[in-house]
């Protein structure tokens, strides 16, 4: 079981530097995430965070040393969380301890915009950001400015969100008028990119749905060929079947479907060219069938 602490900022503080120990010289992440959760615990609740210290808000000394042995412990935890891979967790992980976005620090919020920025996930920081840069309280501290720009930069910029980012610029009263025009030009030119990049990629979208066309194509033509095949086959086969009827019987039963279906009359003077023809093939025929070369040898 893990040793007993007493609850209060300088045991925390005897934590934080503990678990910086067990982070940076013994690589041990597990233990010093260990340290970081039992030092957020002993200092509790705690104060809300504000725009700066003043009777009013509850800040004084005493609150600057909670408020930095706190964010101290969460950016220990956070690197060694991120260490073993556990940075899907790093988010919920910080506001267990600052329950909503607005009360994170700056430091804390920076390190978490780079990490998810890092791992290509900045949709995870949409919210979060966008909730403590729109908080007035937040607006007037000192790191405002660079919390903007890195979430510009990190979060909405990569996502798209172009015209979120120019409403944000242009909103934000604590940019003067010169880097609001700076960052304006930066964010027209990310989308300038960006359009320039969905053009490149059109193409070869239509480029991978030309090999399922052609694909479609080749499918089609197999098919038409197979087809093909088979049709001659099939003339083939009646050719060969046509062959092999006798000429003599073939030719008669011609010249007599002839005579039946055109009717023709053998005594008309018009049919009598086409009858002499006729008995001319058949006297031809008979003589090359009758040729020395096809008669029968003389036997003695």
């Amino acid at each position: 079981e893990p040793p007993a602490w007493a609850p209060g900022p300088a045991q925390a503080a005897a934590l934080l530097e503990e678990a910086a120990d067990l982070l940076v010289l013994h690589r041990d992440f597990a233990a010093a995430v260990e340290r970081c959760e039992a030092g957020c615990d002993s200092l509790g609740p705690g104060p809300c965070p504000g725009p700066g210290p003043g009777p009013g808000n509850g800040h004084g000394p005493g609150h600057e040393s909670f408020a930095e042995v706190k964010c101290s412990l969460c950016v220990v935890g956070i690197q060694a969380l991120a260490e073993m891979n556990r940075w899907r967790e790093v988010l919920s992980w910080v506001l267990q301890y600052y329950h909503v976005p607005e009360h994170l620090p700056p430091k804390v919020l920076e390190l978490c915009i780079l990490l998810y920025s890092k791992v290509r996930e900045p949709q995870v920081m949409l919210e979060v950001g966008g909730s403590w840069l729109g908080s007035q309280a937040n607006q007037g501290l000192p790191e405002f400015g660079s919390l903007l720009e890195l979430y510009l930069a990190q979060v909405l910029l990569p996502l798209g969100r172009f015209g979120a980012a120019e409403e944000l610029v242009r909103g934000c009263a604590a940019l003067d008028s010169e880097r609001r025009l700076q960052l304006l030009g930066t964010i027209g030119e990310s989308r300038g990119r960006w359009a320039r990049r969905e053009d490149e990629t059109r193409p070869g979208a239509e480029e991978q749905q030309d090999p399922a066309a052609e694909t479609l194509l080749g499918v089609l033509s197999q098919k038409l060929l197979t087809m093909l095949t088979l049709l001659r086959r099939a003339l083939r086969s009646m050719s060969n079947h046509f062959y092999l009827l006798p000429y003599k019987k073939m030719l008669l039963a011609t010249f007599l479907l002839y005579l039946v279906v055109v009717r023709l009359d053998p005594a008309s003077p018009t049919s009598l060219p086409f009858i002499y023809k006729l008995v001319q093939l058949f006297r031809q025929a008979w003589a090359a069938v009758l040729s020395p070369i096809h008669r029968p040898p003389i036997r003695d």
